[in-house]
């Protein structure tokens, strides 16, 4: 169905060359976008799987930095003139540890990546997004937050929650700021998947997380495909400044 079609469109997805990001990098691919992933390592083994669903292409980028951001947003002016349709903000961090030992260096880290380098990703990439929009299809901005984000948490990942509780707000506000500019934003609240970040949980009590689910399982890697092809489509040309949760129903039925 054309209703969910990305032909012709361009996506960036941060962090893409593993874990969640690399769930939406190969969706946006299967719906026929081309996309570019950025990764602070090699990712030649990520580019040359997501490479069997369409056009993509790696970047080097540590965007814990916004001198880094910007570069990027430089680099994909040059190789796309044309503009960019989509942009995931997708790279994180996580730092666990109690209260009494909490570092600065683990709030520092996580709000750098997490919440900082959305925001100032975002505004690099405004000129490329606005250049792709219409009004009939806006430019898209998809913050990927948690519903760690969204509740209390039964880990000791204080500043992960709050970052991505941040990261929700700041989708609402960009919503409101953004929309007269032709761009939607909006942000997916994963619960478990299997990531090499939730590797250690999952081990430790996967089979509680699944059972807190109605659904009685953890996401699979078309479960968050699904929900950023909708939110990248012409499905998604309406909505705006919402937190989707991904979690099957985790968060929405506590």
């Amino acid at each position: 169905m054309d209703l969910f079609d990305l032909s012709g469109k361009v996506a960036v997805v941060t962090g893409g060359a593993r874990g969640i990001g690399q769930m939406i990098a190969a969706g946006l691919l299967q719906a026929g976008a081309t996309v570019y992933v950025t990764s602070r390592r090699p990712a030649d083994a990520a580019v040359a799987e997501l490479g069997t669903f369409g056009k993509v292409e790696a970047i080097a980028a540590d965007l814990s930095q916004e001198q880094e951001c910007v570069r990027l947003a430089a680099e994909l002016g040059e190789r796309e003139p044309g503009g960019v349709h989509i942009l995931v903000n997708n790279a994180g961090a996580a730092w666990g540890a109690p209260i009494e030992d909490f570092p600065a260096s683990g709030w520092d880290k996580v709000l750098d990546l997490n919440l900082k380098s959305p925001f100032f990703l975002t505004r690099a990439f405004l000129p490329l997004l606005e250049a792709a929009a219409t009004t009939d299809d806006p430019a898209r901005v998809i913050n990927v937050g948690s519903i760690d984000g969204m509740r209390v948490p039964e880990f000791d990942n204080f500043s992960y929650t709050a970052s991505k509780a941040g990261v929700h707000q700041m989708t609402r506000v960009l919503a409101k700021k953004l929309g007269p500019r032709g761009i939607t934003v909006n942000a997916i609240a994963p619960g478990p998947f299997p990531t090499k970040m939730m590797a250690a949980l999952l081990e430790e009590a996967g089979d509680e997380m699944a059972a807190s689910s109605p659904l009685g399982r953890i996401g699979r890697a078309e479960d968050m495909a699904g929900a950023a092809v909708y939110l990248s489509s012409r499905a998604g040309a309406w909505i705006t400044g919402v937190i989707l949760p991904v979690d099957g129903g985790i968060w929405t039925t506590l």
